[in-house]
Order: structure tokens, then sequence, then C-alpha cells
């Protein structure tokens, strides 16, 4: 035999994680996501008294270098306002988002979770909640309640938690038929442990991209009551209530109408585009 030496064919290198690609398209409007927050969280304290002055300026200035948004009807810094507003506007929707998704998913871990009992009886209470217009049951609870903020929080989330709760259901009911959950009942788990350990980290990548959907339908909402009057009151003010009060301004095409306008088409034009073109969306992958 030869004492040759033999050479052993080398070792493939080790394949690299493949990092999902954020487009343009998501960090432009994740951009402006964050400036809306930022706005939202310490533009008031920046702004808080350009927007309460009155009568120093005419009554719907246009654009110029000492107001970039103009004036309103009232002589106030249109900027100002819009900055005053973000929070109004971001705050109420967004924590009526949190709280009409988070119900509407726990409700929906506990229908699929238990038996089928407890499913029907959730599954018809929200369909009688959805049975009724979203319109006009918010007509109905401001009217009946007032336009403050609680209730205004608690009439968006009470409208769009049956939407939330039948995404939701129907991902955790897919979920909770899955060998490995059938195996976690086998070895004694309880339900909270199924719901919180099984099911829930298995939806909430769709059930993020349909928190953001929600956000942009509960702005819409709380804009079209304020735009109606039946939003946030004076002196206080969110972009919807912007527009009504400075509707004056609108054969004049003025830019304080204009602003507050183009405000709520960027935030919501801004969370569409962000959910659609995140990598492994619920949307954009499809």
């Amino acid at each position: 035999m030869n004492d040759s030496t033999l050479t052993l064919p080398p070792k493939p290198p080790k394949p690299r994680p493949v990092r999902p690609a954020v487009n343009a398209v998501a960090l432009l409007s994740g951009a402006v996501l964050l400036f809306w927050l930022i706005a939202a969280l310490i533009g008031p304290s920046l702004m808080s008294q350009g927007g309460a002055s009155m009568g120093e300026d005419a009554v719907f200035a246009p654009i110029s270098a000492a107001h970039w948004f103009g004036t309103d009807f009232l002589g106030r810094d249109v900027l100002a306002r819009v900055v005053q507003g973000t929070r109004y506007t971001v705050g109420v929707a967004l924590t009526a988002t949190l709280l009409a998704s988070g119900s509407g998913t726990l409700l929906a871990l506990l229908a699929a979770a238990s038996g089928r009992w407890l499913d029907a009886v959730l599954s018809r209470a929200v369909d009688t909640l959805t049975s009724v217009p979203g319109k006009m049951f918010a007509l109905i609870m401001v009217a009946a309640f007032g336009s403050r903020l609680p209730t205004l929080i608690l009439t968006a989330a009470i409208i769009y938690l049956p939407g939330a709760y039948r995404i939701a259901r129907s991902l955790a009911v897919n979920i909770d038929a899955m060998d490995y959950v059938t195996v976690a009942r086998t070895r004694g788990e309880g339900r909270l442990y199924i719901m919180l350990h099984e099911i829930l980290p298995n939806i909430i990548g769709p059930m993020l991209a349909d928190l953001g959907l929600r956000f942009v339908y509960v702005v819409l909402l709380l804009a079209s009551l304020s735009f109606l009057g039946l939003g946030v009151q004076p002196p206080a003010a969110d972009w919807g209530s912007l527009v009504r009060e400075n509707i004056g301004a609108l054969p004049l095409g003025s830019a304080a109408i204009i602003m507050p306008a183009l405000a709520i088409a960027s935030l919501t034009i801004a969370v569409n585009l962000l959910i659609d073109n995140l990598p492994g969306s619920a949307r954009g992958g499809h």
C-alpha cells in the first residue's frame, strides 16, 4: 500500500443567516410614523405658546417664514395647532386600538382554548356588536355620555373589537387543532398555558399587522367625529377638529385646512405602507 495522504473534501461554509431586506418604502413610512410619534410625545411642550396666541396675525394668513403652515381662523399658528393636536389624534387612537386588539385577541384565545359552548357564546356576543353600524353606535355613545376622552376611547375600542376578535379567533382555532397543542393538553397543561405559550406566539405576527390597520380605522373614525363636532372638544383639538374649525378657509385654499388634512393622510398612508412592506408582513407577503 502506498502511504499517500488522503485529502478530505473541504467543509462547506456555514450558511449566513438570511436577513429580510427592508425596502425604501418601509423605511420612509417608518420615518413618517416615528416623526408623528415623537411629535405626540414632546411636540406640545415645545410649542405650547405658539398655538395659544390669538389676533397677532392676519386670519388665514398664507404660508410664510413666520408661519410655516399659515394661520387659522383666529390668527393662531397652524403648525403649532397641528403639533398640539397630534397628542390627541395619535394618543387617543393608539389607546383605543390597543384596547380593541388586546381585548379581541384575549377573547379569541379564550374561545379557541375553551369548549364549544364558550366559543359559541363569545361569537354570538361579538356578532351582536357587529350588527350595529359603527358610526351610529359612536353617535349614540357620544349623545349618551358626552365627548369626553374616556368615552371616545371606549367607543372606538368597542366598535373595532369584533374585527380583531374574528381574525384572532380564525387564527387561534387553526393553531389549537395542531398536534403540539394536543400534546400539551395530553401532558396536563392548563388553559392559560395553552393560550399564552402555544397559541399566542403563533398568531402574534398577523395580529400586529391587524393592529396597524385597526389604528388607521380608529384615526379616521375619531377624525370624522371631531369634524362633526362630536370628538375632542375645545380648547383641546385634534386634526379632525382643526379641519372643522377652519372650514371657512376651504374656498380660499388656505393652508389652515389643507395641513391638518395632509397630517391625517400622511399618518394613515404611512401606517398602511409600513404594514404592506415589512418583511413577512401578513399583507405584504401576498
